[in-house]
């Protein structure tokens, strides 16, 4: 059965209109300072995907030992993995060095290991991972910082490992060219360049995110489940 990533589209699409005139004038914030001035609030507005993260263990190979975790933030993803898996090794890379203490301190005990950094130039190295997993952390990137990400996790994982992306999905190319419009207006408004990283989506549709993964030799590549708004997509090496 094909996912739908929204059942109110046109309804859906008028009100993005809407809210991207009300934040026209507002700026960009840099990607790393956004989180960390939002740290007290972070998870209370994450909840908003409380079910998708609950889902996310039904999703996890079991004989899964070693995994990736790309823009980890606080670790909400890995409360239901760590409940099922308890003795997985995962290595969790975030921007934001604030989320990663806290995430630190939450799952004591764990086989945890942290890096504070941009994962698009921290190495992964090859065939060491069972599972990569990243929710709701790509969808503020260009195809081609894409590609190029999922080159290098293609390669980090062994043969026949898994790629697990939840994340905001356009629901139609109206979507994805609007915002990607509006990202670019902002950034030369501000004098932002497309080097720096910002707090803005700009989310692929699926058939266009799918496309990518299968580009850099992903031998499958497809929606899951579409869950509140994150979109599951899985790729198998």
């Amino acid at each position: 059965m094909p996912v739908v990533i929204r059942e109110d589209r046109e309804q859906y699409m008028q009100e993005l209109r809407d809210w991207l005139e009300q934040e026209r004038d507002v700026p960009l914030e840099e990607m790393a300072d956004f989180f960390h001035r939002r740290i007290d609030t972070y998870e209370e507005k994450m909840q908003t995907w409380k079910a998708a993260y609950e889902k996310i263990a039904g999703w996890i190979g079991g004989d899964t030992k070693r995994m990736l975790d790309l823009g980890c933030g606080t670790g909400l993803e890995l409360e239901s993995i760590f409940r099922k898996y308890p003795h997985i090794h995962v290595t969790g890379i975030d921007l934001c060095g604030t989320m990663l203490e806290k995430l630190r301190r939450k799952y004591r005990g764990k086989d945890i290991t942290l890096i504070c950094g941009d994962y698009f130039q921290e190495p992964f190295g090859e065939s060491c991972y069972d599972m990569v997993i990243s929710f709701e952390s790509l969808h503020h990137f260009l195809p081609e910082k894409k590609r190029e990400l999922f080159a290098k996790i293609e390669k980090a994982l062994k043969p026949g490992g898994r790629f697990l992306e939840g994340d905001y999905i356009a629901c139609c190319e109206e979507e994805e060219n609007l915002l990607r419009l509006e990202c670019r207006r902002k950034r030369k408004a501000g004098g932002i360049s497309e080097d720096q990283f910002v707090h803005f989506d700009i989310p692929l549709t699926l058939e266009h995110e799918t496309e990518l993964l299968k580009s850099v030799g992903f031998a499958n590549a497809a929606g899951l489940e579409c869950i509140d708004g994150a979109t599951f997509i899985e790729a198998v090496k």
